[in-house]
């Protein structure tokens, strides 16, 4: 993957800021990286001269991270589907990952049992922080200013790499410097050490991230940046409440409920300083919604947008969700039954799904063809170009990690597990009410962790949370003997790829998975 990147760079046709990032997207390649020995066809050592090498080489950095996530539909694989709300029809790969059966021998669960796609990351990234001093001392043009903000960057991506990961496969290897020629073979280093180290990343970089891109109203970063005003990056690169955000994450993901609370605190008293607001639920379910083109409203978002000529097959829910009436598909691969719909969505007046009580009918923003035999899960529904009719095979949505929804739900978490029922409460009912469903109103038999996690279920689907979210709630509760002896077993964890293995002596298969 690296000669792969660096072929692109040293030949500079770079016609517009994210046409290597496509370019990597679209014929993503990864090599061994951790025991084979480079196959680049030129050094280094023409290059990281300009300020467009910077450019090329973050830009590279960020697309090899949504590659890393929409290869496989992964994202979603890992997150949403295993143990989750859907169900698979026919395909046997995917019932294996709707079953916890990830050790079957399908080559779609080799390759996302493969890591090599967030090394590929993670190396672009410390060859950024490594080399952009040099680009620092050669470009009179690259300023001070855009080389922190860079390095920053980088920072975060390679943090946000490692803590994705870990939740995967819990122990990984961590790699701090690039590699150039043969890579050291690495054993897994312990969890708790990489998050640690992606903490103190995101930590240093939060410093200088700044709130906007390209506008004159952050003191960080005032004026254009690389030449394009704020539109250009608006939800396109990681900001300051972004960091946060992850920092938050991997605070929950360890059950440090207090510095999730102080992070997400963070993030709430500032996120209008990056113009994100709360989504409507039209603004949720449209085509034309936030997982559609540029929007600021994601706080960390990897996108699709079909104006740059950036929609693909793969990489997309859609793909595995979608049917008749919405595209020419008459069964999807995966859908959520009919009780699932019923148990999550109990408020007939819900926005999202509900039931009219007069009617009989039901409201569509999430599902379309709840009356026939299986209902077709419409929430993401981006076609090329922006249309929910035709028959298209190609998607343009955003692969959205956290939105304010999200973060606001998490911090109702924090603060619940806390003890700080009244603030989760509010916190939990401002999603509520901006949903049509009927606040929460605490008593002595209630349970404000259930809810709070009820409704995440409900206002997240489909966007990858449901596995992680199981996991954390069976932490807090340690009431389900099943799910807890998983968890205690190492089995919330995927195996890691046969020829991942049988390529490094010092790795070790998952004990789980053994």
């Amino acid at each position: 993957m690296i000669s792969f990147i660096n072929r692109h760079i040293q030949a500079k046709k770079i016609t517009g800021i994210f046409v290597l990032a496509v370019a990597v997207c679209l014929n993503i390649s990864c090599k061994k990286m951790l025991d084979v020995d480079s196959s680049r066809l030129a050094k280094e050592d023409g290059h990281w001269t300009s300020l467009q090498d910077t450019r090329a080489g973050l830009m590279g950095s960020y697309g090899l991270m949504r590659a890393a996530l929409a290869n496989n539909n992964a994202h979603w694989l890992w997150g949403e589907f295993r143990n989750g709300d859907f169900q698979a029809t026919s395909r046997s790969d995917l019932k294996a990952v709707v079953n916890g059966d990830l050790n079957a021998s399908y080559p779609l669960l080799q390759s996302i049992t493969s890591w090599r796609a967030f090394y590929a990351v993670i190396n672009s990234a410390s060859l950024l922080i490594e080399r952009a001093p040099e680009v620092l001392a050669a470009d009179k043009r690259y300023t001070e200013v855009n080389y922190k903000v860079d390095v920053a960057q980088a920072r975060a991506l390679r943090a946000f790499a490692y803590f994705y990961m870990v939740r995967i496969w819990g122990d990984v290897p961590l790699i701090t410097s690039s590699h150039d020629g043969s890579f050291e073979m690495k054993p897994r280093t312990d969890q708790q050490k990489v998050l640690v180290f992606a903490e103190s990343e995101l930590v240093a970089a939060a410093k200088d991230l700044p709130y906007v891109y390209g506008a004159d109203v952050d003191d960080l970063l005032p004026g254009l940046y690389y030449g394009y005003n704020a539109d250009r990056w608006r939800g396109a690169l990681f900001t300051k409440i972004s960091a946060y955000a992850v920092l938050a994450h991997i605070a929950a993901w360890q059950s440090h409920y207090i510095d999730a609370a102080v992070y997400t605190d963070f993030i709430m008293k500032n996120y209008s300083k990056s113009n994100i607001a709360y989504s409507t639920i039209s603004d949720l379910t449209s085509a034309d919604g936030i997982f559609n083109g540029a929007s600021n409203n994601p706080i960390i978002c990897f996108g699709f947008n079909d104006l740059y000529g950036e929609s693909t097959a793969n990489g997309h829910i859609e793909q595995l969700v979608l049917a008749a009436p919405l595209i020419d598909k008459q069964t999807p691969d995966l859908y959520v039954p009919k009780d699932t719909i019923a148990t999550a969505f109990t408020d007939p007046n819900d926005q999202r799904f509900g039931l009219d009580t007069i009617s009989g009918l039901s409201r569509t923003n999430y599902f379309v063809n709840y009356s026939g035999e299986t209902p077709v899960f419409s929430k993401i529904k981006v076609l090329k170009g922006g249309s929910t009719n035709g028959n298209f095979a190609i998607y343009s949505s955003n692969i959205i990690f956290t939105r304010l929804e999200e973060i606001t739900l998490l911090r109702a978490e924090a603060l619940a597990v806390l003890g700080q029922r009244q603030d989760a409460i509010t916190l939990l009912n401002l999603i509520k009410k901006s949903r049509g469903v009927q606040t929460f109103a605490d008593g002595p038999d209630k349970d404000l962790v259930k809810e709070i996690f009820d409704e995440r279920r409900r206002e997240l689907m489909g966007e990858a949370w449901r596995w992680y979210d199981q996991v954390r709630y069976n932490k807090i509760k340690a009431s389900n003997a099943a799910f807890n002896n998983l968890i205690s077993k190492q089995g919330i964890y995927w195996p890691i790829a046969a020829d991942v293995l049988s390529a490094n002596s010092l790795l070790t298969q998952n004990s789980y998975w053994k």
